[in-house]
Formats: structure tokens, sequence, C-alpha cells
């Protein structure tokens, strides 16, 4: 860093290479933690999510429909607690005026369905029956288009009504371009072209604001994401209990669909982190914690396209970073078969010390301060659980410090102690291994 009172050069050139050289050294923490190596001192970080709408005066339905307002209030938000890796809200947050052109239905949010300051909440079922297994496996672009869409989107339900996609590659498909005349598909057209408009303009922001946090010194968790082909097949398309049903009455069905799911969730991360210009490829898992499928059935149903996923990321340089909500301590001995300093795991609900043991000489450990904590409690219980995180779980590098899930909720003057404690008591001072 420069030292402000010995440089001669002029202030606002200082200032951009002092961002800059700051901008290397919170990258080099987050390099340092993935790759298992002590460095300076334990980084620290949040999912800020919408704590900032609240914490600067707006409602959430304010920032999911006012891009601007997204953008200034994230902004603010890193300025004054200084995380060294930001994250950016576009394409995660920004959804108001998307969602709304499509009538979705596999969410609720605020200033739709719900009051004006409540987060989103998705809406699970089951969009595809037990019995259109058949369907999805012979043409999944077919499916998606023809029958998954119209069911999670009001806006598209006319595209029930297209014919076969195949039969557009019959005598180059003149005949079933008719269906584009009628009343409701042009409806539905419309709602396709005002939905890109949206996405359109959600990409722009999101590429102004990964420009100014680079500016102002802070490396992005960025854009790239995949899911696990179980969550996938669970979360969206079967359902929680149709799928844990699917696991006993079909399982050799329910192994087809994640593998046929898997090369497509490959493709998926490696696109998305390189339209982003990331190498963090965010894995968001739900349904293989405990409680949700005994070890026998994640060995089986979940860890081997999951790993076969992460193994491929790797392989192109990509850092996948997988986010287990909920506890997952009795997989730890499993999770560890990765390439050693390569990824990244965070807790939300896993027992940290077990999990230090573990994983220690395999995989970055990030987590896991207790949205309880940061919502109820002090700011000395803040400073006491980041204290056995960092005394414990950050001893000899490969540690991230973070909330357990986002942050909405949290007091203000919990959330800095979290910062400015990590920052100064994080430093490594020779803690024996």
């Amino acid at each position: 860093m420069y030292d402000t009172a010995s440089t001669s050069m002029p202030r606002g050139r200082w200032m951009t290479e002092n961002k800059e050289a700051l901008f290397k050294a919170r990258e080099k923490l987050i390099t340092d933690a993935v790759e298992l190596r002590e460095s300076d001192r334990v980084p620290v970080t949040a999912s800020f999510y919408f704590f900032p709408a609240r914490y600067y005066g707006h409602t959430i339905r304010d920032v999911m429909y006012d891009p601007d307002k997204m953008f200034d209030t994230h902004v603010s938000a890193a300025l004054e607690f200084q995380p060294d890796l930001a994250q950016n809200p576009f394409g995660l947050l920004f959804l108001g005026p998307l969602l709304e052109a499509l009538d979705y239905r596999q969410m609720q949010w605020a200033g739709g369905q719900l009051p004006a300051d409540v987060p989103f909440q998705f809406v699970e079922g089951e969009y595809m029956k037990a019995d259109e297994y058949d369907h999805f496996f012979s043409d999944p672009v077919d499916f998606v288009v023809r029958t998954y869409w119209p069911r999670i989107s009001g806006a598209l339900k006319a595209f029930e009504s297209l014919p076969s996609l195949k039969s557009f590659t019959q005598f180059m498909g003149y005949g079933s371009f008719g269906i584009f005349a009628d009343p409701a598909m042009q409806e539905a057209l419309d709602a396709v072209k005002k939905a890109g408009q949206e996405a359109e303009r959600m990409g722009m922001y999101y590429s102004r604001f990964e420009e100014r946090m680079h500016e102002e010194g802070f490396p992005t968790q960025g854009g790239g994401a995949a899911q696990a082909p179980y969550d996938l097949l669970g979360d969206f398309f079967r359902g929680t209990k149709g799928l844990m049903t699917d696991m006993y009455r079909r399982p050799q069905i329910v192994l087809k669909a994640v593998e046929k799911l898997l090369p497509l969730e490959i493709e998926r991360g490696i696109a998305t982190a390189r339209r982003s210009g990331t190498r963090l490829v965010f894995i968001p898992l739900h349904k293989g914690l405990d409680g949700f499928m005994s070890l026998e059935q994640f060995r089986k149903f979940y860890w081997p396209t999951l790993r076969e996923l992460v193994v491929a990321l790797i392989e192109e340089e990509l850092v996948p970073y997988l986010f287990w909500e909920g506890d997952c301590t009795s997989r730890l001995d499993l999770i560890k078969d990765i390439p050693a300093g390569k990824a990244m795991y965070r807790f939300e609900a896993t027992d940290m010390f077990e999990a230090k043991d573990a994983l220690r000489d395999r995989v970055c450990i990030r987590g896991n301060v207790p949205i309880s904590i940061l919502a109820t409690g002090t700011p000395d219980d803040v400073r006491a659980y980041c204290k056995k995180l960092i005394d414990y779980v950050g001893r000899g590098g490969g540690f991230l410090m973070d909330s357990s899930a986002g942050v909405t909720d949290a007091r203000p003057e919990n959330l800095r102690t979290m910062f400015e404690f990590s920052r100064e008591y994080g430093v490594h001072r020779g803690r024996p291994v």
C-alpha cells in the first residue's frame, strides 16, 4: 500500500492506483484461501441480499423494480462495510420486471404477490409429472418449451399449443409457423420480447456493477452458476415430495435423469463463468443435506453427479463455490473427495470445527456466522462466535469468514462488528495449526 504521508503522486492518480493495489491484495486473500495457503489475515465477506435496501431507507420492492436503487445501495454497502469479496445483486435480486413480464409462477416476490418489504419466496411443485420422464428424456428442449414453460409462466401458456418442435424440421417447417398467427401466441411472443428486454437491462447493470466494484478495489463473486443435477430435478421439475417418492418407486429413472442433466449443468457453469468473466461458479445445494436423505442415498443419487460437475469445472480452471444450505456434517468424509485447493465450500449449519478437521488439506471453508446471532444477538455475541471460528477454522489458512446465509434481517451494528472484528483479529499471528 502507498504511504499517504510520503507519496508525491497527484491525489487522483494515487487514489486510482491505491484502489488497484487494494483490489489485488483482496484478490490474493481470496486466492490464498481457496488454495489453502495462510495469508496476511482471514478474508471476510457477507451475503448482503436485501440488507442494503432496508439499511439505506428503501423497501425490497423498491430495489427489485428500480435498478438504480439496487445499484446505489449495494455500492454504498460495499464502501461502508468493505467486504473482501463483493456480491453482484443483478441476476439474483433485481427480478421484479422480468418476473412480472413472464407472470412467473415459481416465485412470489415483493410488489407481486407479497408485501413491499418481504423477501421473495420460491414456490415448489411437481411441474413435471411422474409419467413425463419419457418425454423429458426423448427431447428435453421440447419438454421445457411446450410443457414446462407454460406451467411456470402464465404469460407463456399459449406455448402448450405449439406442435412438437421436431415438426419445424419437416420440409423446413413451413406449415408449423401458422401457429404464431394465433392471438394468444402473439401475446406470448410479446411477453418473451419484454422478458428479453428486461434480461438485457439486467445484464447491463450487472456489467456496470462489476466495473464499479473493480474501480473501488473490490473483487466480485461474479455470475458463474450451476446446480447439482439432483437439485435441478427436484427444485424445478419434480418437487421434493415427487423426487423423494421417485427414489423409492423408480430409482433407475432418477439416476438416468440426473445423468441426463449433468452435461447441461457443466455447460451452464462454464458458459456463465466465461460470460461474466469470473472463475467462481456458485452451486447452491438443497436436497442432499442431513435430514433430506440418508448417507447411502446421498452416496447413490446425489454425490456422484455433483462430484462430476465439480471436477469438470475444476478441469476448466474454474473454482466451484458450493453453498451447503443446511447441515451436512455426516457427509464430510465423502465430500472431501475432490482435487485439493481448487474449490470453496460454504456451510450454513454444518459443524465448522468438524469441517476443518475433515477438510483442512482439501478445500477452502467459508461461513458461518449464524443469522440468528446477526439478527437478534449483540456485538459481543458476534465477536465471540467470530473469535472461535478464527482461532480454529482460520488456523493455517483456507478459511473465509461469512454469514451463514443472506443478512437481510441483520442488525447493522452486528454486521459491522463481524467485519471489523474479523479484519482486526483475523490477522494471523503464528497460531499453531
